[in-house]
């Protein structure tokens, strides 16, 4: 056998080697780590969605937001720890998980790279139809979860038009759980601790752990107009009027002249002076698991109320 021969047919030999070798190492994709989780719409097949539907007509969307949190909280907070709070609720209860859009309305947060925000109307009418196709397959009842502050407007709209305008009943995340929510300790604090800050943190070390960069986390130095600053000890304190009127010009975009969007007021985005490294996960599992057992509350109430039945 010549040299050539004997050259061809190793590099052969050589290529079908590797070529095993890559195959066998490299089946899947290496970044993909998710488990099927159960009632997860994103997760499931046409046939699981039907065996479903023998079960029960309830779907939760949370609705959040791809905005701002510091440096230390990821883009998508919002729009994650929304999902996974509707995931551990289905997991108890046979709910459908469905979120429809990961972005919110966060104009007073654009002054932030990363930050993405939508219109209300667009939002609204997204939802509105996701909401119909859903009720063309068979279900018929819907709980609108608030993950964002910035979409409270919309989300009070959405139930109201879905109310209103289709075939389905729709109920709002928040004021549904409430009487089912346990009084838990409060975390006082003598300082704004709002977005991003400690509550929020706290939340995100147990929903979405490996994500949080709390060393990246630093207490932010605020600038507020002389009017809210003043107000801030009775903000804190929680006196109702005084919330109400700071929420109602705090975080507003650059183009109010407000002076209050996020970047105006804050040196890091976070809302607050209190530093988020002083956030805890126990702190977020006590938070998750009263929301999450108040949620099951309110389905068996639903479920008590108005007894699931496909043949409707």
């Amino acid at each position: 056998m010549n040299k050539y021969y004997k050259s061809t047919i190793g590099s052969l030999f050589l290529f079908l080697i590797c070529t095993c070798v890559f195959e066998g190492e490299a089946q899947t994709n290496p970044l993909w780590t998710q488990q099927k989780v159960k009632n997860y719409l994103l997760h499931m097949t046409v046939l699981e969605v039907k065996e479903f539907l023998t079960k029960s007509d309830m779907v939760i969307i949370p609705v959040g937001a791809l905005e701002q949190h510091g440096n230390h909280l990821p883009i998508g907070t919002d729009f994650l720890n929304g999902v996974e709070r509707c995931k551990l609720i289905a997991q108890q209860r046979d709910i459908l998980v469905c979120p429809v859009l990961m972005i919110g309305q966060s104009p007073y947060h654009m002054g932030f790279a990363g930050t993405i925000t939508l219109s209300a109307e667009l939002i609204l009418k997204v939802h509105l139809e996701a909401v119909e196709s859903l009720i063309q397959h068979g279900f018929k009842r819907f709980i609108i979860m608030n993950a964002h502050g910035g979409n409270r407007a919309i989300t009070t709209l959405l139930v109201d038009q879905i109310n209103q305008t289709t075939a389905g009943v729709a109920v709002s995340f928040g004021q549904a759980i409430g009487p089912f929510l346990e009084n838990q300790p409060q975390n006082r604090t003598d300082v704004l601790d709002r977005h991003a800050g400690t509550p929020e943190t706290s939340n995100s070390m147990y929903l979405i752990p490996s994500l949080v960069q709390l060393d990246k986390a630093e207490a932010s130095v605020l600038t507020l107009p002389n009017h809210l600053r003043d107000m801030l000890p009775a903000v804190i304190a929680g006196e109702p009027t005084a919330l109400m009127l700071f929420l109602a010009e705090g975080l507003k975009k650059e183009s109010t002249r407000k002076k209050t969007s996020a970047a105006e007021m804050s040196t890091t985005g976070v809302w607050g002076e209190r530093n988020p490294k002083e956030a805890t996960i126990e702190r977020g599992a006590n938070h998750t698991n009263n929301i999450v057992n108040a949620a099951v509350g309110f389905i068996d109430r639903w479920n008590e109320l108005v007894p699931f039945n496909r043949t409707d």
